[in-house]
């Protein structure tokens, strides 16, 4: 199937799901809560001790200031879309991957299609070798954060022991709307020397995650639970499927379990990221099984998206059909990103 055809199915799918969700906007109030991976939305000031040389004036990608305007212009007009037809403030939480530092999502609530959201920020420094972090953005009206940490993850090369640098976990807690809720932001190790060699990488953040809910369970069993992020993994790979152990059917859920509902989407061959003419489910979202109990006077999960409209959609080129991406290599193109965001709704019954 080709890419075309597989996006013209998430349209459809869309179609009649938002159809259904407006119908029932009488008796329900809608949340949503997303993630994107912004590419590497860098600032163009060479700080010390950071990888940040190549986004920089003097760097290959001649990366200036008319550029990174242009892709905070770009991603907040992306981030403003996503989800508004469901809810006319948007996702009211956003995990984000792939920022240098604060700063740069400082300058990007700001800009003017974000700014009367209010979004604010959560953000640790990683130590990640290519200069790059997670972060969380959120609405106040919405979400009220109670605490929050970055989790290290502690994994080494298997030739001579060495600690690998990646990016740390973000933990945040808080309170939605009246119910305790904690987000993780998540990116896992990347495919860097193949699948097969790196998945013992991504196994290790994924158990990390896991032993952070079973502790969270403990602590506070009603609170619901969101894992989030580019795994550089799909919802079938051992990762996801087998270490965070979350089902792609919500019948197959275990008490205490995660549901995968990018799962659905992979089967279909849809996806969020491209290489080689094939589509990765990389960036997911994966959800506490208190999530689905149907009967609950809280909000529960709903459906899950991928936010993938045209304009988002390389047109022509090598990457024809691909996201669309701000560089191929150290070529400019003045896209977005080369990931699609994700985003679920939520549903409370409205008395």
């Amino acid at each position: 199937m080709g890419l075309q055809l597989r996006i013209c199915l998430v349209f459809v799918s869309l179609f009649y799901l938002q159809t259904t969700a407006s119908a029932q906007e009488h008796a329900y109030q809608i949340g949503l809560l997303g993630f994107y991976n912004l590419e590497n939305l860098f600032d163009t000031i060479d700080t010390p001790d950071v990888n940040d040389t190549e986004f920089t004036p003097a760097g290959p990608k001649h990366y200036d200031t008319e550029m990174y305007l242009d892709k905070l212009g770009n991603l907040s007009q992306v981030i403003s879309e996503v989800g508004a037809d469901l809810s006319p403030d948007g996702v009211a939480i956003l995990g984000v991957a792939e920022i240098e530092n604060r700063s740069v999502l400082e300058d990007l609530v700001k800009q003017p299609a974000l700014a009367s959201r209010n979004y604010q920020i959560v953000h640790y420094d990683s130590p990640d070798r290519r200069g790059i972090d997670v972060g969380l953005l959120y609405n106040p009206k919405y979400f009220t954060v109670a605490e929050s940490r970055s989790v290290p993850v502690m994994i080494y090369d298997a030739t001579d022991n060495s600690r690998i640098y990646t990016r740390d976990i973000l933990l945040v807690g808080g309170d939605y709307q009246g119910e305790q809720l904690y987000v993780m932001v998540n990116h896992w190790p990347s495919r860097r020397g193949g699948e097969a060699r790196s998945a013992p990488l991504r196994n290790a953040a994924a158990l990390i995650c896991k032993n952070l809910s079973d502790s969270l369970r403990l602590a506070a069993p009603n609170a619901k639970i969101v894992i989030m992020g580019d795994l550089n993994d799909d919802p079938v790979s051992p990762s996801v499927a087998d270490v965070l152990q979350a089902a792609g059917k919500i019948n197959k859920v275990r008490p205490g379990g995660f549901y995968s509902p990018m799962w659905s989407f992979f089967r279909q061959g849809i996806g969020t990221t491209a290489y080689r003419d094939a589509w990765s489910l990389f960036d997911q979202l994966v959800i506490s099984d208190n999530w689905l109990d149907n009967e609950q006077a809280g909000y529960r999960f709903y459906q899950a998206y991928i936010y993938n409209p045209n304009h988002l959609v390389q047109k022509t080129g090598h990457f024809m059909g691909y996201p669309f991406r701000t560089f191929a290599g150290d070529t400019y193109l003045g896209g977005y990103s080369d990931h699609f965001p994700v985003y679920m709704a939520i549903i409370k019954p409205k008395f």
